[in-house]
């Protein structure tokens, strides 16, 4: 038997009966050598209270002193409870254990919920005999008025970014600012900054929290209401919560639920004409005219832009998921689950066990992966590997991706100097058509295609992407030219009026003014 014991948020006038009777208990079988009662910090009142009344006890203040982190502070305490009322581990012999924690044993203590549920798993009972929680004291100091429910979270598990554990399960990064918020472990100043810089993404940064220190504890009790940027300047211990109340609808932050609820309201019976015209169809053209405006954002390092134009091209996202959901056919929390588990079960070597070498590796792994998936549908849908691929794409990144697909099945040259040969004579077939008596047009047509198809093969050698390469080339023309317009203009000659020799001058000067940045780096791969 596992008896947990909860001591209530401050001293020992909080400490319930039950469990008054339940420490004397223990602790005489402590004392007896017939049970133990271990304590997990002396940093509290009613511990105080209790080597005032002598009873015996020890306390796993020692891993916090020594353990590299609170989890293995908390794996300390759990094998140690479990070794103590384990039958197995005392030769046979069931001796019951009592684990005492500040507040209430349910509410904030991950030492509590690691014993619970290896104490399950190893069939050894347990019984909880709890004491009030510092979620009523804190919320009676701070005078919280909680109409729509309250959160109590532990402010070490609050992020200033979102983000997975190893087994892809969401962490709790973000809070809920339409109810009341309880932080407890708001033990230091670095523990009192990552709140404040996790609570800053949905709160003003001047919004008044309260911080209160010594919850329950008649004469030690401390509440001072703070801006919320001014958190980490606040002198912080092992009793200190910090209360942060709900926020006003004028002052919430939208989020992605926010825009899926904007997209539904504008499509009800009561919404916006236009939008209620739309179809896939019809926003076809929207969604490939905001994926350029974003890539143009990017190729002009406009990252304000690019934060307008990535919000454009969501709500493209999210209008067709709308529509899809008024179909019945699936939702946008559909499309994000998909993503979500394809992400997870496509990356082991992030989520998983498995090792790589390299991203090439995990190119292979993510093809090897995809096609293990939906073998059935992959193999009735895709009866060539060169199925799949968008007939919409641009000719370039469709030369790009074809090449791929066919050398996984071996179609490639042996080396780099097999393609630049192949390049040669490209170069020359193109070469003797032009030059021909009559030009054959279409025959002209077939040897650019030719050429540009092994063009795109030298890019894949080195690692390059041809349409990337082509932007980049576009943009440096650009620039050059309309340096040359500028520099006609300020000598105050048409530039449509001078000769081919002035005009190549003028090319020279602005190639040599205009340096050629550094591309952005691409990655080595795509999916």
């Amino acid at each position: 038997m596992i008896t947990l014991i909860g001591l209530g948020p401050g001293d020992a006038e909080s400490l319930s009966r039950g469990a008054e009777a339940a420490l004397r208990f223990a602790s005489d079988l402590q004392t007896s050598g017939a049970g133990a009662l271990l304590v997990r910090t002396a940093r509290h009142p009613v511990v105080d209270w209790m080597a005032d009344q002598g009873l015996a006890f020890e306390t796993f203040d020692y891993l916090y002193d020594t353990a590299p982190d609170f989890s293995a502070v908390y794996d300390g305490i759990a094998d140690r409870v479990l070794a103590e009322a384990e039958p197995a581990a005392r030769g046979g012999a069931a001796r019951p254990v009592a684990y005492a924690v500040p507040g209430h044993p349910l509410f904030g203590e991950e030492s509590v919920r690691t014993i619970l549920e290896r104490a399950a798993a190893r069939g050894i009972e347990t019984r909880v005999v709890a004491s009030g929680s510092f979620v009523e004291a804190v919320a009676t100091a701070a005078g919280a008025s909680l109409p729509d429910g309250l959160d109590v979270r532990d402010a070490l598990t609050l992020s200033p970014i979102d983000s997975v554990d190893a087994q892809g399960r969401r962490q709790v990064g973000r809070v809920d600012p339409t109810r009341g918020l309880i932080l407890f472990q708001v033990y230091d100043q670095a523990s009192a900054s990552q709140a404040k810089l996790a609570l800053m993404r949905d709160y003003p940064d001047d919004w008044q929290v309260t911080l209160v220190r010594w919850a329950g504890t008649p004469g030690k009790e401390e509440t001072r209401r703070i801006p919320l940027h001014l958190l980490d300047r606040q002198a912080c211990d092992h009793l200190t919560s910090v209360y942060v109340p709900p926020l006003p609808p004028e002052l919430r932050r939208p989020e992605f639920g926010s825009l899926a609820g904007v997209m539904a309201r504008l499509r009800a019976p009561d919404g916006c004409p236009w939008d209620r015209e739309q179809t896939h169809g019809s926003l076809r053209r929207y969604l490939i005219e905001e994926t350029y405006e974003v890539i143009e954002a990017i190729d002009d390092e406009d990252f304000e832009l690019l934060c307008e134009e990535l919000g454009d091209a969501l709500l493209q996202i999210v209008f067709h998921a709308q529509l899809a959901a008024e179909e019945g056919l699936f939702s946008v929390d559909d499309v994000v689950d998909g993503i979500v588990s394809k992400l997870i079960r496509r990356h082991p070597h992030v989520f998983g066990d498995v090792s790589v070498s390299g991203s090439d590796e995990v190119l292979v792994n993510w093809e090897r992966i995809k096609r293990a998936e939906k073998p059935e549908e992959h193999a009735r849908r895709r009866e060539s590997i060169l199925d799949g691929i968008p007939a919409g794409l641009p000719a370039l990144m469709a030369a790009m991706e074809i090449s791929k697909r066919v050398v996984k099945v071996g179609f490639d040259w042996e080396s780099l100097p097999d393609v630049l040969n192949k390049l040669d004579e490209e170069i020359a077939e193109l070469k003797a058509e032009i030059a021909a008596p009559e030009p054959d047009t279409e025959r002209v047509r077939e040897e650019l295609g030719d050429l540009l198809f092994t063009i795109v093969q030298v890019a894949r050698w080195h690692k390059l992407d041809a349409e990337e390469a082509l932007r980049e080339m576009l943009a440096r023309f650009n620039a050059r030219f309309r340096y040359m317009e500028r520099a006609a203009k300020e000598r105050q000659t048409p530039i449509e009026k001078m000769s081919a020799s002035d005009l190549d001058a003028l090319w020279r000067e602005a190639k040599g003014r205009l340096t050629p940045q550094p591309p952005s780096p691409q990655g080595k791969g795509e999916r």
